[in-house]
């Protein structure tokens, strides 16, 4: 991995405390980062190896800093495959963490909400995904690439916050088009009960590093074709952000946990 200048003090202050938890925020979260309390930023494109990202939502930056008492790297948003057609450059952050230290990963990401329980504002702690990104995807079963240890504190510490959260199985597609009602369906069969454009290859990434991982996805409205009203980017956005609190509440009370 490359060198230089901001990344080389970031790295240092890393050497000096070692970080409990690299976090990754998806589309609208960037309020959680509000949170810590900064030791240093800086823009993904000073950042080895990351590359700008182009969507609303995410504000490309990398933030060192303290939370409740522990070090975190976080993520202030990430790249789509749909923005650079490459999984090397998606899975960019995870590899950027495991070089800084980072033994635990928990990433987030804004989905539609297919099973009937999940509408806007639920969160989800995804148990498995289904890859939907690559040629013969339908051959594939759903993958467990999360650590049970991290699922098991992120369910204690909802529990200690009164927060609800349910559990399913994640299915990540490429976008950048939201999925056709007749997509959802075929999704449903599958068994999944959320879907989004990130996530999987980046928790697969992370079991190839040995970082335990664990993911959340914030249902920001219905898939297509389960309500009357079409998917806007914007809605995605202010529902997000709308529930970003309560994710910053879960993610304080597990990082005490850890």
């Amino acid at each position: 991995m490359r060198r230089g200048g901001g990344f080389d003090e970031l790295a240092s202050r890393v050497r000096e405390q070692p970080i409990a938890a690299a976090i990754v925020l998806g589309s609208g979260m960037g309020p959680v980062a509000d949170r810590v309390q900064r030791l240093q930023s800086l823009p993904f494109n000073d950042v080895p190896d990351l590359e700008v990202t182009s969507v609303a939502g995410h504000i490309g930056r990398l933030t060192l800093g303290d939370w409740t008492g522990r070090r975190v790297l976080i993520f202030e948003g990430r790249l789509h495959y749909y923005e650079c057609g490459s999984w090397r450059n998606v899975v960019a952050p995870v590899h950027a963490a495991h070089f800084l230290g980072a033994r635990v990963l928990l990433l987030t990401n804004a989905a539609g909400g297919i099973h009937s329980r999940l509408h806007a504002g639920s969160l989800m702690l995804i148990r498995r995904h289904i890859t939907w990104t690559g040629p013969c995807c339908w051959r594939e079963t759903a993958c467990g690439a999360y650590s049970e240890r991290l699922n098991r504190l992120l369910a204690e510490a909802a529990r200690r916050r009164n927060i609800s959260l349910q559990e399913g199985v994640y299915a990540s597609v490429t976008g950048p088009c939201y999925e056709t009602p007749a997509e959802i369906r075929a999704l449903q069969v599958w068994g999944a009960d959320a879907v989004g454009m990130s996530t999987a290859r980046e928790a697969q990434a992370a079991g190839e590093l040995d970082i335990e991982c664990a993911a959340i996805s914030l249902i920001t409205n219905r898939a297509a074709g389960l309500s009357d009203a079409p998917i806007h980017h914007e809605e995605v956005l202010t529902n997000a952000a709308a529930q970003a609190e309560r994710l910053a509440d879960l993610f304080e009370a597990s990082l005490q946990l850890l």
